[in-house]
């Protein structure tokens, strides 16, 4: 089995979910849609692959907006496509923050600034604990999603919906992949001076997320797994997910 895991940009890692992934057999290959350098100036040309090549997509985060065409043209529109390639094909869909967005964006859902910022560690309404348990989930956003015409909306939280099921695909809001390295990571990058801004220590973040690292890794390795066997249609490799449960 093959997966696709688009990173949008260098400081965005697949984190726990990328290795449940791998530990479920998936070979993994990783698509770098904004390289290093062109961090501040992202508009740059991206030949996406075609999705019939691979039994999973998986979209991470990114610090844009899908709305922003001065920042993700002209790489948006092929990643739109790719997107409702995967979906008329019924390939299995994961959607993570910025990658729920351009998901909902490419079903006929839509993209606005939110009225307030979402960072830190917290708990979702959710229609489904056993699919989308209530976390608490890392959230680091500015913008959220309208949820396309014939999905269901699975949670929210007070500024908008946190988890969408269309078919074969989901999308949620919040950012299962983030551990300590990826929040190391958008800290070093203007995240510490970012979350000041917004009234967040980003010490307390990190300290918080250090804490959690158990839990959450755990809560991923379950998201992954129920979103293959309850949305995907995917039974995973019971042998695999026993021995790392008991690692």
């Amino acid at each position: 089995m093959r997966a696709l895991v688009i990173r949008h940009d260098h400081l965005s890692l697949s984190g726990p979910v990328g290795d449940r992934i791998a530990q479920l057999g998936y070979e993994i290959d990783e698509l770098l849609v904004v390289p290093a350098e062109r961090y501040d100036s992202p508009g740059v040309e991206c030949d996406f692959p075609d999705p019939a090549g691979y039994d999973l997509v998986v979209l991470l985060g990114a610090p844009w907006s899908v709305y922003d065409r001065a920042s993700v043209a002209p790489w948006i529109d092929g990643e739109l496509e790719l997107l409702r390639t995967a979906y008329a094909a019924e390939l299995p869909v994961l959607g993570i923050c910025f990658g729920a967005q351009a998901l909902a964006t490419a079903l006929g859902g839509s993209v606005e600034a939110a009225p307030r910022q979402e960072i830190g560690w917290t708990a979702v309404e959710s229609d489904v604990p056993g699919l989308i348990p209530a976390g608490p989930w890392f959230q680091w956003h500015f913008d959220r999603f309208t949820v396309p015409p014939g999905a269901v909306e699975l949670a929210r939280s007070a500024v908008g919906p946190q988890a969408f099921r269309a078919g074969r695909a989901l999308g949620v809001q919040f950012h299962p992949e983030l551990d300590e390295e990826t929040l190391l990571q958008w800290l070093d990058a203007g995240g510490r001076a970012e979350a000041r801004a917004h009234g967040e220590d980003p010490e307390q973040l990190l300290a918080e997320t250090r804490a959690r690292h158990e839990e959450s890794r755990q809560r991923a390795y379950d998201l992954v797994d129920a979103f293959l066997a309850r949305i995907a249609g995917v039974t995973a490799d019971p042998a695999a997910a026993g021995q790392e449960r008991a690692a």
